[in-house]
Parts: structure tokens; sequence; C-alpha cells
């Protein structure tokens, strides 16, 4: 049975897209099926192609089935702003619904890993009336959280998993990622409170690298998660 997950973040900038090319890189490695789609992208750059975004074509290289940069990113926008903004400003308005059918699609096909990345944290909007949190509702897929390690990270990692329970969705596991050269104040004992707090298995704790690949994170995540067998190996 295919394992899927909705990856959101603590916060935007927090290393979404890093972890998953990792996790994806890793199951890659143990001769597994993977997909990484990127629904939303803003902040995507005009290329000869169309609108392309950096996430997304990150994505798309560690994804092993053969699929196209509109399969893996089906709405690109160009500004640099909160997906539903940028929307507007192009004349579009995003639905959880419809985006829930461009991954359904793409969930039809045989695969063993698939990571559905959000933008932003867990709450940013869609439109008027939606969030991201909601594609995720309409899915049922279980969550993988990243954390960025910084002061105020035991809040908004706490406030996160909060509200993705209140959703009525699982947490499937988080990861610590370090994003800042310096190295956070108590940052062991931060990552003990989290650990003591969470409501799912640390999966991994990426350190700060100044030029970050998913060859340089995949050591630093455990690669049991995405082998084992549990209750959350899928969103059905």
């Amino acid at each position: 049975m295919a394992k899927r997950f909705f990856v959101t973040g603590t916060n935007t900038g927090v290393g979404k897209t890093l972890i998953s090319t990792a996790l994806l890189a890793t199951a890659r490695d143990s001769g597994l099926t993977t997909v990484g789609l990127k629904p939303v992208a803003a902040g995507c750059e005009v290329t000869d192609e169309g609108l392309r975004n950096a996430d997304a074509l990150s994505l798309l290289a560690q994804s092993s089935l053969p699929l196209s940069y509109d399969e893996v990113n089906p709405v690109a926008l160009a500004p640099a702003t909160a997906p539903h903004i940028a929307a507007a400003e192009a004349g579009r308005r995003l639905s959880a619904e419809r985006l829930a059918g461009f991954c359904r699609g793409i969930m039809l096909q045989p695969m063993d890993l698939l990571l559905i990345e959000g933008a932003g944290g867990w709450r940013v909007p869609l439109n008027e009336r939606e969030t991201f949190a909601d594609l995720a509702k309409i899915l049922q897929l279980p969550v993988i959280l990243v954390v960025a390690m910084e002061l105020g990270c035991i809040n908004h990692a706490l406030l996160s998993a909060e509200a993705i329970q209140r959703d009525g969705l699982k947490m499937a596991g988080w990861v610590a990622n370090q994003v800042c050269p310096e190295k956070m104040d108590r940052y062991h004992e931060t990552l003990a409170s989290l650990q003591a707090r969470l409501p799912c298995p640390m999966i991994g704790a990426v350190p700060w690298l100044p030029d970050p690949t998913p060859e340089q994170a995949k050591p630093f995540l455990k690669p049991d998660f995405l082998t084992a067998k549990n209750q959350l190996t899928s969103g059905e």
C-alpha cells in the first residue's frame, strides 16, 4: 500500500522542500517508486516553458514516475507572496476541491511514496474561506511537520500540531531543521522539549547546511520511517 503524506511547516522558509526531497531521495535509494507534488507554488520564474518554481522542480527531480512539470505543480503563480494574494493578482481563484482533484489524478498511478507539499504553514489561505489545511483534510493524509529550530519554535510547533489534530488528521512525524548558521541557544533542550510534547515521533534532525541538497540532508533522517509498516502508511 502506498504511503501518502502531506508536508507542512511551522512557517514559510522552514525547509519543507529540502526535507521532502531528502525523504523522496531516501525512498528512491531503497528501490521505492516516488512522487512529490507541489499543488500551488507562488514566486515562479518566467521561462521558455512557462512559469517554473524552484521547489516544484526539486520535487520533480526526485519523483521516479515520469511526470510532467504541470502534473507536479498544476497551479504556478508569478508573484512571490501568499498564494491567495498571488492568485487574485493573476485573476485566478484557488479551490481546495480542485487542487484535490489534481492530486487524486496522480494518486491513481502506482507508487510507493507520495509527498504533497503545502505552502507556508498549516493555515495559509487558499481563498476567503479555505486554507491549505482543507486540501489535506479532503485527501485525509497524515501530516509531516517541519519545524524551524529557532527562538519561538516550541510555540509555533505546538500550535501547528494542535491545529492539525483539531482538524481531525494524524501527525505521522516531525523534522527539526536548523535554518540559521548559528545553532540556537539551548538547542538540545529545545529539541528535547519538542520531542516530549509533540504527538508523533521525530523522524530527523537536520543541522544547518550552507548549500543544502537532498543528498546532504538524507543522513540526518530516519529511513525506517519510510519502510516501517504501521497505521500511518496511507491517507486512505
